[in-house]
Order: C-alpha cells, then structure tokens, then sequence
C-alpha cells in the first residue's frame, strides 16, 4: 500500500466531500499519522471510510466523523480540551495538534495503555491519558475550551455544560440509535447555550453512560 496516497485518497475521497473544507484541519490529517493510531490487525484498514474495532467492544470513528468534529469545534492553539473516551489515541492527537493541551479520558485499562503507547511513539506530549469514567463530566482541569465526547449518550449530562468556559464548544453525538445528531454546544453566557445539529450519523454509545441529571435544550 502507497500509504500517502491512500492518504491523499481518503482525504479527497471520504472528507472532503463530508464538507470538511478547513484547510488547516486537513493539513493536520496529513501531519497526525492515522496509521500509526489503528491497531496493528487492522492497519490495512486507516484509510477505509469504516470505524476500526479497538477491543473491549470500542471503535474508532471513521475518518470523516474526526475530520468534520475537528473542525466544528475549532480549537485554537491557545485553548485546552477535554475528551472522553480516548480509544487508540488518534482524536485526542488530532486535538492537541491544533491546540495548546489535551486530557482524554479512558475507562478502559488496556485502551488507556494503547493510547499512551501510541501517542508517545508519535511524539505526541502535550496529551495526557487518565484513566476514569468520564461520562458524567470530568472535573479535572476544567473549565476547558473545548470537549470532545467521543461515543454517543442518549442525552447530554448537565456537568459537562459546566465544564466549558464562556466561548467554549462541545461536540456531542446525541440520540437513540440508529438516529443521532451531533451537536456543537457553545456556551455564549454564564447561563447561556446555543446548540447547532450539525450532521445525522449513528455511533456506540460511550461506555457507562447512565444520566444522572437531563438537560433540555
């Protein structure tokens, strides 16, 4: 396999056309090796527009879902963000590429281990892994500017509305299956959120996401 071709391909072919059009977010999908992210089974398949199994009955998006969240929530490179759900490790590059820091949260071990390892092989420092249920919010380090969750939840849990600063984004995929929006949520007041449906697409749901608290939008 020609993998920079198979990049250029994947980036022409599967995100482009997803309406991803923000130059500098896919000079980061050339910059942030995918392949080096996949699982070593499944490296033939970085570049498929499929989600790749991780184990423990996770996946990673497929590539035009990280290219369209990475440019929805327009990090900045002066700005902070959270993820939940760290899976191989590659959003959370994706992430830190283009801002200042990154936490992402894993609550599973192995997953945790596997997205250290390969964020440390791809010269990736400024991401830090912790290990924890995240699916209610994450404390630490907060108020962030951006929050990435990276699985589904039937509804939003009102801590993560918190969690972000004034002018802080979150990208959330939200519904029941086999219907779900992704939402971006901008926190424009203490008090206030506009909330945008920015794409329809159908993803598992974070591991242990039962709600505690609803919020309505």
């Amino acid at each position: 396999m020609n993998i920079e071709q198979a990049r250029f391909n994947m980036i022409e072919q599967q995100i482009r056309p997803w309406n991803v059009l923000d130059q500098d977010v896919l000079d980061t999908l050339v910059v942030v090796k995918r392949e080096q992210f996949v699982p070593a089974a499944a490296r033939a398949l970085a570049f498929v527009d499929t989600e790749i199994p991780l184990g423990g009955g996770q996946f990673m998006f497929t590539p035009k879902l990280e290219a369209r969240i990475l440019q929805e929530v327009q990090l900045k490179k002066h700005e902070t963000a959270l993820e939940i759900g760290a899976g191989s490790g590659y959003m959370a590059a994706l992430l830190a590429h283009r801002g200042r820091s990154v936490t992402t949260v894993e609550i599973v071990p192995a997953l945790k281990t596997m997205a250290e390892t390969n964020l440390a092989n791809a010269g990736v420092s400024n991401v830090t892994v912790e290990l924890g249920n995240g699916a209610r919010g994450w404390d630490q380090g907060a108020p962030y500017d951006v929050i990435v969750i990276s699985g589904a939840l039937e509804v939003l849990p009102e801590a993560f509305l918190k969690q972000i600063k004034v002018g802080g984004r979150i990208a959330a995929i939200i519904g029941q299956a086999p219907v779900m929006s992704c939402n971006i949520i901008t926190r424009v007041s203490e008090t206030g959120y506009d909330t945008v449906k920015v794409f329809e697409t159908n993803v598992n749901y974070l591991a242990d996401t039962e709600v505690l608290s609803h919020f309505t939008f």
